[in-house]
């Protein structure tokens, strides 16, 4: 009988904890002693940080009077703050409150001492973490009755993207400036990661999708050498990469709460049927 197989597709990076925290949780739980599961990394796409000395400055630049930051990832986080390498109140005489979709982005600014300084830099977070998205974010936003018109944004985010939020800031009068720190690479055809995928009994697979785009890029992939996505499973943590998972054919999508906490309980339920 074949082994089950679970799939994740996070850059190396942020897979490697993700990974470790699952097999420590599987091996505890005891509901796979006959067998455990086989975890595999398939990175589908590589976080590129920018690094030049031109965009530090653009941005040390844009920080001076903007009333609010955004933070669209965890990625967007740290690329900035690589790029930047000094505290964030050091950029402007007036503490510039941040905003950001999700926990993950809000426990990265955490990492980087954000919100815990003597005087804590404002941190708007959707509270509630079904709602850990461009909307979610737009609703706290509007919920705290700014007058957007006279507030000037600054979105960190990926090359490319969704403009949602930037659009609808901007429709709310507000001036945005939006600001790409990082680029995603899609993983070669060619690497060597995909032999692991195309050895395993797909129909016994999940796979862990934390991002739409990689999904689309999977998609690619999917149409040109890998078969059997439609007997296969996925596991989402938004509706929108839900969405992209059916259309690119996998046979049963499940969707979950945001987080790895989320990720990790129903992958173990899906270990148990």
């Amino acid at each position: 009988m074949s082994t089950k197989t679970i799939v994740i597709t996070r850059p190396s990076g942020q897979a490697r904890q993700l990974i470790e925290l699952l097999s420590q949780t599987i091996e505890k739980s005891g509901i796979t002693k006959r067998s455990l599961p086989d975890i595999v990394s398939l990175p589908l796409l590589t976080i590129v940080p920018k690094d030049d000395e031109q965009l530090a400055n653009h941005i040390a630049s844009a920080l001076k009077d903007a009333d609010l930051a955004i933070f669209v990832s965890p990625n967007a986080v740290e690329s900035v703050m690589r790029l930047l390498e000094r505290d964030w109140q050091d950029f402007s005489k007036k503490i510039i409150p941040i905003g950001v979709m999700g926990g993950s982005s809000a426990m990265a600014l955490k990492n980087h001492g954000i919100g815990l300084e003597l005087s804590p830099t404002p941190v708007v977070v959707p509270k509630n973490n079904e709602q850990w998205d461009s909307e979610g974010l737009w609703q706290e936003l509007q919920s705290l009755k700014w007058n957007l018109p006279t507030k000037k944004i600054v979105i960190f985010k990926g090359e490319g993207g969704r403009d949602w939020l930037a659009d609808t800031l901007t429709k709310a009068g507000a001036i945005v400036e939006a600001i790409s720190t990082y680029t995603r690479v899609p993983l070669d055809e060619k690497n060597p990661a995909w032999h692991a995928i195309r050895e395993m009994d797909i129909s016994k697979s999940l796979w862990l999708l934390t991002s739409s785009e990689a999904v689309r890029y999977l998609g690619q992939v999917a149409n040109n050498q890998l078969e059997g996505l439609q007997s296969a499973s996925a596991l989402c943590p938004h509706r929108n990469i839900a969405n992209a998972a059916e259309a690119i054919g996998f046979g049963e999508v499940f969707i979950t709460e945001p987080g790895d906490e989320a990720l990790i309980k129903a992958t173990l339920a899906w270990l148990s049927i």
